[in-house]
């Protein structure tokens, strides 16, 4: 699953009430994702990725997962949906301004970031470093995250290197499939699939991260 940070089911195992938030930073909270507020949480996680991928490229349709989208309703809800899912609203006040997606293998003590998203008009104010700081926090028994974002995602690539401390450790393309691509789906040749592979020890910052600001 992709992880993007444009600016993308609750808590399980009765670890956390699913009417409560947890504090992320100073005015951030993080809050189990209702079922009432699905709708707009696939909204809100549409429109910040459009306006990352079309700041980058303008309205090409090569990167489009359904007609004037970047990521499709259905990617977002097979997320969502997957088994160990955890799906948050990050709240700044009284205000949703972005979400978080996890899959949490507590057996093999690993995480997945499927989806991170901050709205466009909250970008650049630390939100994205804020909420992240909370998940890990929410799951020390998590000791490796791994995620997947597109090649062309300069403000991603960025943002999970040089502020979360995530490495690169994967290229998938034509040569080199992902696991969830079909044999078929890699004879094409456009790279428009192509992504990177990131994970990163839990605990571990990226250097000089200490006085960022970020997304």
């Amino acid at each position: 699953m992709v992880g993007l940070e444009y600016h993308g089911s609750g808590w399980n195992d009765g670890l956390m009430d699913s009417r409560q938030g947890v504090a992320a930073g100073p005015g951030i909270t993080l809050a189990p994702l209702e079922p009432d507020d699905r709708e707009q949480f696939t909204a809100d996680n549409q429109e910040a990725f459009l306006y990352g991928a079309t700041k980058e490229f303008g309205m090409r349709d090569d990167h489009f997962e359904e007609d004037g989208q970047i990521i499709s309703r259905e990617t977002i809800e097979r997320a969502i949906d997957e088994e160990h899912a955890e799906a948050w609203r990050i709240v700044m006040g009284d205000r949703a301004v972005g979400g978080i997606v996890l899959n949490i293998d507590r057996t093999a003590r690993r995480g997945e970031l499927e989806l991170l998203f901050v709205s466009p008009d909250a970008h650049s104010r630390g939100i994205g470093q804020a909420a992240w700081r909370e998940v890990e926090r929410m799951h020390p028994e998590v000791r490796t995250w791994g995620l997947v974002t597109p090649y062309f995602e300069k403000r991603n690539i960025h943002f999970y290197v040089n502020r979360l401390g995530f490495h690169i450790v994967e290229f998938y393309n034509t040569h080199h499939p992902g696991p969830d691509r079909a044999d078929d789906d890699c004879e094409d040749g456009d790279g428009m699939g192509d992504m990177f592979r990131f994970e990163k020890t839990a605990g571990t910052i990226a250097a000089g991260c200490a006085g960022a600001v970020g997304a």
